[in-house]
């Protein structure tokens, strides 16, 4: 389903998440958005997407292509047929329908853990990926995560299979290089490929299969989130294993910020919102403010600094550096709101906070994306104390809402947000360093300094004045899509 008239290189973008049809985290809202701006330079775009149960039962507008095919898992041949519909920016979609494998109440597994058939759903996924592009033969073929890399390590190293794909160029997407698709060496059946790729070199780690590393290694270009994440993975510290690869491949490594749908996030229009608000008029801040208190149990009060987090509940996020100094937190006269899901363990011991400090911390166990809107926009400050943090997006939506960012120098966050300057009134939030409680503490301390002056409604609106918008993003994919389609 090629796009009539598109002037730009035709790329197929594969992630197993996009907005609206699901949703686990950023993935998706930047395949929601990213898509319909490269298709406003020009670009032929189009997705491929599993067809789970949220995606059937979430009153799109689906039709059948009547394209069935089969594809091999292990010693079977698997059953699967693609949907299709539009994004509202006019850009296809297909869906892979297989109700054995999508057909379930979440997309990667429980509260409990991982669904134990990940290895066999995704391997499916990468090949009927391939099933799509065939049909439209795209000049580039746009891996996001370890969920589709297989797709890449298939066309690259069964070419003879793909015969329809033998001049397309391939993209891998890394938006968090935590999450590898790493599996045990018993599972290499499912795959069907010759047993020399099972090697440190395309498949295989540490003696276990390694679905993002099959994408990285055979890929003609691997992009990730943010410039200085592109270089942080080429490092131990967070190269997560794969830092000899990236050093390896740097040439074709390429850093590109993730952007923000204006549409979506936008405090003059957002109608999720108590009151809309301005830079220029923020008296519905205030508003949204009192909102927030009032629905999170939090005591009522103009002048006392929310911290809001609307967060994954994990380690990588910061969440332990928030446990032990929360404490010293609300002894600085502050609020606490959280809206996140995750671990079991964070989701336990957050979930106990509000009857432990009644009227002073608000935890909502789950996510609700009206209440992050909510949250976003009624908080003070976002706080992202990230142990890493690959591009970031909420950050960026506080921004836009006047809702100052306190973040650690780390990837997209240190990209983002620039330390304010009480002498040069420059500046759009506050950064720390090291992975401390005591450097996040100093850095609260410096913003509530600022937040009890009138120096903060300076440090609001240069959030509110930042441009992240989705084009310039746009426009970095295409130098990429050119430099190999060329």
């Amino acid at each position: 389903m090629p796009s009539a008239g598109a002037a730009g290189p035709s790329v197929l973008i594969a992630s197993p998440e996009i907005s609206p049809y699901a949703k686990t985290g950023g993935l998706a809202d930047v395949l929601g958005a990213l898509p319909g701006a490269l298709r406003a330079l020009g670009v032929d775009v189009s997705l491929v997407m599993p067809a789970y149960r949220a995606v059937r039962r979430g009153g799109f507008a689906l039709e059948d292509t009547g394209i069935a095919f089969r594809v091999p898992v292990s010693d079977r041949q698997v059953e699967g047929r693609v949907l299709t519909a539009r994004t509202a920016d006019g850009v296809p979609v297909f869906f892979i329908a297989n109700d054995a494998y999508f057909d379930r109440d979440y997309l990667y597994g429980t509260p409990e853990g991982d669904y134990t058939d990940n290895a066999e759903r995704f391997t499916f996924f990468s090949r009927a990926i391939l099933e799509v592009a065939r049909r439209y033969p795209p000049q580039l073929l746009q891996a996001n995560d370890w969920e589709s890399a297989l797709a890449v390590a298939f066309l690259k190293t069964q070419p003879e299979r793909y015969p329809e794909l033998a001049s397309t160029k391939t993209v891998m997407t890394i938006h968090n290089l935590g999450y590898q698709g790493s599996f045990w060496a018993l599972d290499w059946h499912l795959l069907n490929l010759d047993r020399r790729f099972f090697a440190p070199d395309c498949l295989e780690a540490v003696g276990r299969i390694n679905f993002l590393k099959g994408g990285v290694a055979r890929a003609d270009a691997i992009t990730t989130v943010s410039p200085t994440y592109a270089e942080e993975i080429k490092t131990s510290e967070q190269g997560f294993g794969l830092e000899g690869l990236f050093q390896k491949r740097a040439e074709r490594l390429f850093g590109i910020l993730n952007g923000v749908d204006y549409r979506t996030w936008d405090p003059r229009t957002d109608p999720h919102l108590r009151r809309q608000f301005t830079a220029s008029d923020l008296r519905g801040k205030q508003a949204c403010k009192a909102d927030l208190q009032a629905s999170l149990g939090l005591k009522p009060g103009a002048q006392t600094p929310v911290l809001g987090m609307v967060t994954r509940l994990s380690t990588q996020k910061g969440i332990d550096l928030i446990e032990t100094a929360l404490d010293r937190l609300l002894a600085l006269g502050c609020q606490f709101a959280l809206l996140g899901s995750g671990d079991r363990k964070w989701q336990d011991s957050f979930g106990a906070l509000p009857a432990r400090y009644p009227g002073l911390v608000g935890v909502i166990v789950g996510f609700d994306d009206v209440l992050a809107h909510r949250l976003i926009a009624g908080a003070d400050a976002l706080l992202m104390p990230s142990r890493y943090e690959p591009g970031g997006l909420t950050h960026l939506y506080g921004m836009e809402y006047g809702t100052v960012p306190l973040v650690r120098a780390t990837g997209g966050l240190k990209d983002t947000v620039d330390e304010y300057d009480p002498s040069s009134g420059r500046g759009t939030g506050f950064v720390f360093q090291e992975y401390t409680a005591e450097a996040f503490l100093a850095a609260v301390e410096r913003a509530l300094a600022v937040y009890r002056s009138p120096r903060w409604l300076a440090v609001m609106r240069n959030a509110m004045a930042a441009d992240f918008s989705w084009e310039r993003s746009a426009r970095a994919y295409l130098d990429v899509y050119r430099r190999l389609a060329s």
